[in-house]
């Protein structure tokens, strides 16, 4: 049985496919992304300038921070280059009826 609790973000066809979006799920800023049909999302707040990422550049499954080009994996949160050296979190996805839904916790 799933145990973890599945929050509402969003329709699927709101995330234009190989693009990023910015939502508040939660209370929570968070980048939700649509990679080639996958879905990820993250934290939306760079750890290292504190821009948004959904104002960023999504390429393949890495997202560019748009104040200093570091760039962070959208599967993982993993920081990819300098400047940024910590990870941003990421969280987990459901797709269903049409929807995204995110486990928060």
């Amino acid at each position: 049985m799933d145990k973890q609790q599945w929050t509402d973000a969003s329709a699927v066809d709101e995330v234009p496919e190989d693009d990023v979006i910015g939502i508040v799920v939660g209370g929570r800023d968070i980048a939700l992304y649509n990679a080639g049909g996958e879905f990820y999302a993250t934290d939306n707040i760079c750890t290292h300038g504190h821009a948004r990422l959904c104002e960023g550049f999504l390429e393949g499954h890495e997202i560019e921070c748009p104040l200093h080009q570091g760039r962070f994996d959208i599967r993982t949160g993993a920081p990819l280059c300098a400047p940024v050296t910590e990870a941003i979190r990421s969280y987990p996805i459901r797709i269903e009826g049409g929807r995204v839904f995110l486990a928060l916790d």
